[in-house]
């Protein structure tokens, strides 16, 4: 291959969509490419131009522009442009300027079809943002899927081996020497392939089966054998063994089915370890499952805050086992709401019994089941409306105030806001709950449209739940007859905006300006689930988690087809970056945020989420569009 075809195809493979491409494909691109220079200032492409050739930046840097002249993307080395326009009607609908001096790679237009034709992957990266931001997303969960935990993971050890010949002494020093709990029998092939194995030095041997401590109590000293026995006289029945690249959730089956506690692991025929039925358990103790037992375990608020390494490695274990942004948001609700519940009872312990019935309320990310590893507090009282403030509000200051520091210990930061039950305000019967709700929804000034975004993502956690119910299906009835409140929630959705993009190592703004990071909450999952509510109230859901509003609004006629869709594809790619980075933070053992930098996005990251920022801002242009000002009250 010619040194300078060779060059190109070499660059081209560092960058989507051609790092995907077969061997056979990238040089076909790579030999058909022209080459063309421009200097900074000068037009690549004008409006209305024909346009044959995808278009590769080598070096240098270009802007795309609009109709009206505003900025539209800025591009680097390895981004693609002009496939749009190969893809329509072969003009050009935006133009292009070089901003420095600039090298680009022609490819041309027939290679391109082909690559289309010929590459799935390809095909949907150039094709429609959703479409290739879906297909990301589909494919993630097609692997996570596969990712359960390997029984591999949990081999740390060689087993200890002995031949058949051995004495069971012997076997015995060996297992007590090793410190191990079982020892592998071995001996010569007897012509059947079917249980040979490859020891440690590569030679192959008959596995006959396993002794165990169990073993050597019922077999050898409860039969009297003599020390001198040969360990092959005292192995019973065929051996049963898993492949080291197997689930845990089959190596359990398998143990289970056998009634045995010890697994020879292989990879291949390779012997490489003995995996307990301990060993699973250990590995599961960092589940959210039973991290939620041991939160009920625990006396005081000290020994719940003990547990935020725990919570962290679970979270850790989520992200590397691959769960998408629902599994792992659902998780972690589940935790934060177990701490809430125990601290209420060691609350209650301590003040004694409620001097009236209450539910405490979550609100926000909790009451969404989207909770993340960086959160802080929202909560409130909702009294039974025989409550008397004289009488009963020291009893319910003190148990909110027990409940808050609680968290706050636990990792759950104070609610900068004061929307916690320690404050008054939030501190309330359900009669005056209802009135608060039902002025936020009638008179929707500014802060009350903010305590709109807060409260009407609610869940009870614990205690009369009907109160929160009755709350719940106020907002459901009231807020899809009142169109000034969703045309007002509607224009406080779209404050939030998220950026264009990223150029170098900068976040890209929509005026052009660049800034070092991204704050991936409230530039790109908060705003998307303050549009998914806005939907959901005019729809009449009670659904709190934002996933489960889609799929109710899906149902009615609010969103044009498919857009429902395109918006939860959006929501899980956004909400999974800032996941993923989380967990990097942890294992690096940073504090976690919800920032992130540019130079730590991969290429793949950096197209998905300009593509989810592009399907976010439509969306909030469209709910203006959706939810008009009436032009008089109702």
């Amino acid at each position: 291959m010619d040194v300078e075809v060779l060059e190109i195809r070499q660059h081209m493979a560092r960058f989507a969509p051609f790092e995907s491409l077969s061997d056979d494909l990238l040089d076909k691109v790579a030999g058909s490419v022209d080459v063309a220079y421009f200097k900074a200032g000068s037009e690549i492409l004008h409006r209305d131009d024909t346009i044959n050739d995808l278009h590769y930046i080598r070096s240098g840097a270009i802007e795309i522009y609009r109709r009206g002249g505003t900025l539209h993307n800025r591009l680097e080395e390895g981004d693609i442009y002009g496939h749009f326009s190969l893809l329509r009607n072969h003009r050009v609908h935006f133009p292009a300027k070089a901003i420095e001096d600039t090298l680009i790679y022609l490819i041309p237009g027939t290679v391109f079809e082909e690559l289309c034709a010929a590459d799935e992957q390809f095909a949907d990266f150039v094709e429609l943002d959703q479409p290739r931001l879906k297909t990301t997303v589909e494919r993630r969960a097609g692997e996570a899927g596969m990712m359960t935990t390997r029984v591999r993971k949990l081999i740390t050890r060689l087993p200890v081996v002995v031949d058949a010949s051995v004495t069971v002494q012997e076997a015995a020093r060996r297992i007590s020497e090793e410190y191990a709990t079982a020892v592998l029998v071995l001996a010569d092939p007897d012509g059947n392939p079917r249980f040979n194995v490859t020891d440690e030095t590569g030679e192959v041997r008959q596995l006959l089966g396993i002794l165990t401590d169990s073993d050597f109590r019922s077999r050898v000293v409860a039969q009297g054998l003599p020390p001198d026995t040969p360990v092959g006289e005292v192995i019973e029945g065929q051996p049963f063994t898993v492949q080291s690249d197997e689930t845990l959730q089959e190596a359990m089956l398998c143990m289970l089915r056998n009634n045995m506690q010890h697994l020879p692991v292989l990879h291949r025929r390779r012997l490489m370890g003995v995996l307990h039925i301990s060993d699973i358990i250990r590995h599961q103790t960092h589940t959210s499952l039973y991290l939620v037992e041991r939160i009920f375990t625990q006396d005081d608020a000290k020994g719940l805050a003990r547990l935020l390494p725990d919570v962290r490695e679970s979270f850790v274990r989520m992200v590397e086992e691959g769960a998408n942004s629902q599994m792992i948001g659902s998780a972690l609700s589940t935790i934060g709401r177990s701490f809430t519940r125990r601290l209420l009872e060691i609350g209650e312990r301590e003040l004694g019994p409620p001097p009236v019935p209450y539910s405490l309320m979550a609100l926000g990310s909790m009451a969404r089941n989207e909770q993340s590893i960086v959160t802080d507090q929202d909560n409130a009282l909702v009294l039974d409306d025989t409550f008397e403030p004289d009488r009963h509000d020291e009893y319910f200051a003190a148990l909110a105030k027990i409940v808050s520091d609680g968290l706050a210990a636990c990792g759950y930061t104070y609610c900068t806001g004061g929307i916690m039950g320690t404050n008054p305000q939030w501190r309330q019967p359900l009669r005056a709950w209802k009135r608060y709700f039902n002025d936020w929804i009638d008179n929707p000034t500014p802060e009350r449209l903010l305590h709109s975004s807060i409260f009407f993502d609610l869940d009870s956690v614990a205690g009369e739940g009907a109160y929160v119910v009755q709350l719940q299906d106020l907002v459901a009835e009231k807020a899809p007859q009142s169109p000034l409140f969703l045309a007002a929630m509607a224009r406080n959705a779209s404050n939030r905006t998220p950026p264009l993009g990223f150029f170098r190592n900068f976040v890209m703004e929509k005026d052009g300006k660049q800034n070092n990071t991204i704050n991936v909450k409230r530039r790109g999952t908060a705003p998307m689930v303050d549009l998914i509510r806005v939907h959901a109230l005019a729809s009449g859901s009670t659904s709190q988690n934002s996933f489960d509003r889609l799929n109710d609004i899906a149902q009615t006629d609010l969103l044009p087809s498919g857009v429902a869709d395109r918006i939860r594809y959006a929501l899980e790619f956004i909400s999974m970056v800032r996941i993923r980075h989380q967990g990097i933070a942890l294992q690096r053992d940073q504090l976690p945020s919800n920032s992130i930098e540019p130079e730590n996005i991969s290429s793949e990251e950096r197209h998905n989420l300009k593509d989810a920022f592009q399907l976010l801002s439509d969306a909030q242009k469209f709910l203006q569009f959706r939810y008009p000002i009436p032009t008089r009250r109702n």
